[in-house]
């Protein structure tokens, strides 16, 4: 089913709201997380004046190569003269003479002739490092730390620039200059970068997140460089988890209701007619009809790969395992196995329209519309008055936003057989998203008149009622589809979206995310597998500044992700989470500013 009437639909309003609000979502009183392409979305402004260093010169000098008409200004910073600077305080007869001091020399200086020959040697290294002479500024600022009385950061910060250009670069020192210059200030943020920008290069990911985060934060949003590497860290940590976790997943099936949603979203056939003297393989497969009709998938995933392996009477019967077999395998995300079974099941039955249906839904998860749109012309001249190749046919058009084109293909489907619940509501949110909204209203209202013991039309109607702000009425319908799930007897694992639902819509209306965690909660008591549920409230925790929940709601979202970009949503959640924990951590004397940032960045 399309996103509009799943789980995923929710996920996507309330990721869509918290960016939305961006200003008041922020996480750690400070940073927040939305998502925009499936990645983290730091808020960020202008790039903070007077920040330039060792790198930030090498870029500028690559952007002005042929431009020897402008001139460079000097500048200058807390640290003194930034490295670009190429006129030597000192002359150049001295500066030698104590880039050549030896222990014994050192020992005798006073303090304050130590600190000048430690400047000198500084500016010496500075001039060294312009003229990319990169050793030789690695043995300077080496003898300025050794002469200096005191250890001052910006030594071992600029002879870690040194070692971030010498060919081929040196990341280790890099780090542990880093490391030292951090020791003695911990909020300098040219160190940070520096290392953060080694440790990437090193595959020390998260330690590169938690350093990048870090000068995002000290910067207050300001350094447009350290948020983009955030993204890109993030990027990266997420897609190296990901495949980690892939390589030893074992294939299982989804939570309840989205395997159940899946197989609603066709509609209901006779079983499979068994021959006189059915095989065993033959009634197995009967069984395995009857556990998906109860909804006991695992069971019946069991019953349809035995009576495959034990063997079919005929080819109708080996078609119909095939097809079966098919859909949990594309349930399992196996994508190739599923198009492999539902191909063997047209061959030995072409006019099986529903194998058709799903290999184009197949071809839509491999990004080839033009096989899909095949498959539904050939299921047409199949059998042109199966209502479900118009459905399905409509729902890919609706996910390309082809809503007008949807609708009619909705319409054919209710026409063939109007008792299908779900070609009424989407041809009512087909409507809607074409901007039809007084005909959208009136089919969602005389959908409830027809269905009024589904759950499904008050929940989706709902959804609309909520898009257009109508929060009481939308409460209302959501209310009422909660009221027909619980009344469900004998009570089966229910549908708790409209939970979800009711709590989105407080939190819509009113700004409280606690209301909504409410709601969330008790959705999972009744489905502890509810992925909107899970990622609703990870959000929510995240909007809360309960970063500790929110990093084990996010785990918890990992797990139950289907696809690749599910779980990697849900990744680069989990580690910028993480990530903000530990600046937290680190910087528990932060915790005063955090909450006047976060004021200040709600008045831009």
């Amino acid at each position: 089913m399309s996103s509009s009437t799943s789980s995923e639909g929710v996920v996507d309003r309330v990721q869509a709201f918290v960016a939305e609000n961006k200003r008041a979502v922020l996480v750690g009183a400070a940073l927040t997380v939305a998502a925009i392409g499936g990645a983290a979305y730091y808020a960020s402004t202008s790039r903070r004046p007077g920040d330039g260093d060792a790198e930030k010169g090498e870029r500028k000098r690559d952007k002005k190569k042929g431009k020897s008409s402008k001139k460079q200004k000097s500048a200058k910073d807390e640290d003194g003269p930034l490295l670009e600077e190429t006129e030597p305080k000192v002359s150049e007869t001295k500066e030698a003479a104590e880039a050549a001091l030896t222990e014994e020399q050192i020992a005798a200086m006073s303090t304050e002739e130590r600190k000048k020959a430690a400047a000198s040697l500084k500016a010496l290294g500075n001039t060294a490092y312009t003229k990319r002479e990169f050793s030789s500024a690695v043995e300077l600022y080496t003898r300025a730390i050794a002469v200096t009385p005191t250890p001052e950061p910006v030594f071992y910060s600029n002879r870690a620039a040194c070692y971030m250009n010498i060919k081929p670069p040196v990341y280790e020192s890099v780090v542990q200059d880093c490391d030292s210059a951090l020791q003695l200030d911990a909020k300098y943020i040219k160190a940070l970068v520096r290392r953060a920008t080694a440790l990437e290069h090193l595959d020390r990911l998260e330690d590169a997140l938690r350093d990048f985060t870090a000068a995002t934060i000290l910067e207050q949003f300001r350094n447009d460089n350290a948020s983009q590497s955030v993204e890109r860290v993030l990027k990266k940590l997420a897609m190296k988890k990901a495949e980690q976790v892939l390589s030893v997943r074992e294939p299982r099936l989804p939570s309840h209701n989205f395997v159940s949603a899946y197989f609603g979203a066709f509609r209901s056939r006779p079983p499979p007619l068994l021959p006189e003297n059915p095989s065993t393989g033959d009634e197995n497969l009967v069984t395995a009809v009857q556990a998906l009709a109860a909804s006991d998938y695992a069971h019946s995933f069991t019953l349809v790969n035995e009576a495959l392996e034990q063997g079919l009477s005929n080819d109708e019967l080996k078609a119909e395992a095939l097809n079966l077999r098919g859909t949990y395998k594309f349930l399992f995300a196996d994508v190739p196995g599923a198009k492999a079974d539902l191909l063997a099941s047209l061959e030995l039955n072409p006019s099986l329209t529903q194998s058709l249906v799903k290999l184009a839904s197949v071809h839509m998860e491999q990004g080839d519309t033009e096989k899909a749109f095949e498959c539904f012309e050939e299921a047409i001249r199949q059998n042109a008055d199966d209502p479900d190749i118009y459905y399905h046919r409509g729902q890919v058009l609706f996910i390309m936003n082809q809503f007008d084109q949807a609708a009619e293909n909705y319409t054919k489907s209710t026409a063939l057989d109007d008792a299908f619940v779900f070609s009424h509501i989407q041809l009512a949110v087909a409507q809607y998203k074409s901007g039809h909204v007084a005909n959208s209203m009136a089919t969602f209202r005389r959908t409830l008149k027809q269905f009024p013991q589904r759950s499904e039309p008050f929940n989706y109607y709902g959804e609309l009622l909520l898009d257009s702000q109508r929060y009481a009425d939308a409460l209302e319908k959501f209310d009422r589809a909660i009221e027909i799930e619980k009344a469900k007897v004998p009570p089966p694992p229910i549908n708790v979206l409209p939970l979800v639902n009711k709590g989105l819509a407080l939190y819509q209306r009113d700004n409280k995310p606690e209301h909504a965690q409410q709601y969330c909660e008790e959705a999972l008591e009744l489905d502890p597998e509810c992925e909107a549920a899970v990622a609703t409230l990870a959000q929510l925790h995240l909007q809360q500044q309960q970063l500790v929940k929110a990093t084990e709601m996010f785990g918890r979202q990992a797990d139950l992700a289907r696809s690749e970009p599910e779980l990697l949503n849900a990744l680069t959640y989990q580690f910028a989470t993480a990530a903000q924990i530990e600046f937290v951590k680190n910087y528990p004397d932060m915790t005063p500013q955090l909450s006047q940032i976060a004021q200040s960045m709600m008045m831009q």
